[in-house]
């Protein structure tokens, strides 16, 4: 109760009508709860418990008997077993992406072999965030039921493979912005092209390469955000675009199909 009375002084109603604003129509099976938060919340706090609760036990595992043992690919399986990730994915893209971040932050910490403290360090980040987001969930839920968020609603494109040739445009227009000395504005429009185009189609590539599918979601949520942030040269993330509109070339080529 008293983080979520620090989050409510925290932001404003206009702040958080905009915030949440930003992710109203997607597809795929998300599920009604979305537009029922407050309905389950509860349920969302079991699952940011049990969440914790795999992750911790992966990192024991680690400690114990090394990073082969351990099964790191796990915890981006739990992480999507949840519907917790739903109610983030619809309503928060910034928290979302923090959340995938601190995710393979752990990952990486174990596939790398590194030190126990580093991988508690990386654990407790993410348990920060995670709880974050549970208390945004949470106010959100009671704006929801004041009706002062936009209501989800799924949908799909009338063509995939035009809706991949505008994410390739958009993805130009990151680099182009981040060429410009405009981090955030590169930032922002690669949001919007995973929130507002890829996760509309996101399904349909799935039932044809679940594989790739992920791939492209760590580069949206993950390599890209973080390649901006880091401050890498033009060049560098010139690479990471190409690389992720290859990528986007190898779904469209399955959407055809």
């Amino acid at each position: 109760m008293l983080a979520l009375t620090r989050t409510w002084k925290l932001l404003s109603v206009g702040m958080l009508v905009a915030l949440f604003a930003t992710r109203v129509s997607a597809s795929g099976a998300v599920g009604d709860h979305v537009n029922a938060l407050s309905e389950h919340v509860d349920e969302y706090t079991e699952e940011v418990v049990w969440l914790i609760g795999k992750i911790d036990g992966i990192i024991s595992t680690y400690e114990t008997k090394g990073s082969a043992a351990a099964g790191t690919d796990a915890i981006v399986d739990h992480w999507e077993a949840v519907d917790f990730h739903s109610a983030i994915e619809t309503h928060y893209i910034p928290l979302y992406a923090s959340i995938w971040q601190g995710l393979f932050a752990v990952k990486t910490a174990m596939d790398e072999g590194k030190p126990e403290a580093d991988v508690r360090a990386a654990q407790a980040s993410l348990e920060s965030v995670l709880w974050q987001s549970l208390g945004a969930v949470k106010v959100a839920a009671q704006y929801q039921e004041r009706g002062l968020l936009p209501e989800y609603t799924a949908i799909s494109a009338d063509s995939p493979t035009e809706t991949i040739d505008v994410i390739k445009q958009r993805l130009d227009r990151v680099l182009a912005k981040y060429a410009e000395q405009l981090p955030e504005q590169a930032r922002n429009i690669a949001t919007a092209a995973y929130a507002e185009q890829f996760e509309s189609i996101e399904d349909a590539i799935e039932k044809r390469d679940a594989e790739l599918t992920e791939d492209l979601e760590v580069d949206f949520n993950v390599r890209l955000p973080k390649a901006i942030d880091a401050g890498v040269s033009v060049d560098a993330l010139r690479d990471l675009v190409l690389a992720m509109q290859a990528k986007l070339n190898q779904a469209k080529t399955l959407l055809s199909e």
